[in-house]
């Protein structure tokens, strides 16, 4: 698997997103990060729309693929990702995103996906926070006790596990949370918790 890691939105490299997804330029949008419980719905439907366009201007065909259908239903999630050619996964908070991708199965497809290298993990904030081992550092910015989804009841502190560090977005940007961010940046020096900051508009590639 290939990673497309952007601080925020799609960043400064989006050709290159298009170059890593090869043939298939069908990828799935995942929205689930955004599943506050008290989540303002005209303002989280206008991000995807933004976003899906932002995708789609780049020539890529995307489709919306919410979490929340599959939850219980790993196969049917397994099989729908077997004909894309990647995900875009959004910013939110990253323990609301762990939670949907625990209720839908796709922490197990993740792992299997990784053994596919034609295929595309893209995303930004909590959708790349969420590679970490852990979320030890993140309860600043994202609120850990949000649970909007029935059947889980218990905060998820274990990451993807991707990466052995944690990514810590929007690090002294033009960005409502970078003020809380270097309470992060402080947190985790203190801890000895391993990360790594991004500006806003920066990408980093894994291929």
């Amino acid at each position: 698997m290939k990673f497309y890691l952007s601080s925020y939105k799609i960043g400064n490299k989006g050709p290159d997103l298009v170059r890593l997804l090869g043939k298939n330029k069908h990828i799935g949008y995942i929205p689930n990060a955004c599943d506050y419980t008290n989540a303002n719905l005209e303002k989280k439907n206008a991000g995807e729309k933004a976003d899906m366009e932002s995708l789609e201007m780049l020539g890529l065909e995307v489709e919306y693929l919410d979490l929340k259908v599959y939850f219980g239903k790993t196969d049917e999630l397994r099989e729908k990702i077997r004909m894309l050619g990647g995900v875009f996964v959004r910013g939110g908070n990253t323990f609301i995103l762990r939670q949907a991708m625990r209720l839908s199965g796709f922490e197990i497809i993740f792992k299997e996906l990784l053994k596919r290298d034609e295929f595309v993990y893209a995303g930004y904030s909590a959708g790349i926070c969420v590679l970490a081992p852990d979320f030890k550092g993140i309860q600043t910015v994202d609120d850990p006790k949000d649970m909007p989804y029935d059947g889980m009841k218990e905060t998820i502190w274990e990451g993807l596990g991707f990466l052995n560090y944690m990514i810590l977005p929007h690090y002294r940007s033009d960005h409502p949370e970078s003020a809380a961010v270097e309470l992060e940046v402080k947190f985790c020096r203190k801890n000895r918790i391993p990360f790594k900051t991004m500006r806003d508009g920066e990408v980093m590639i894994i291929e």
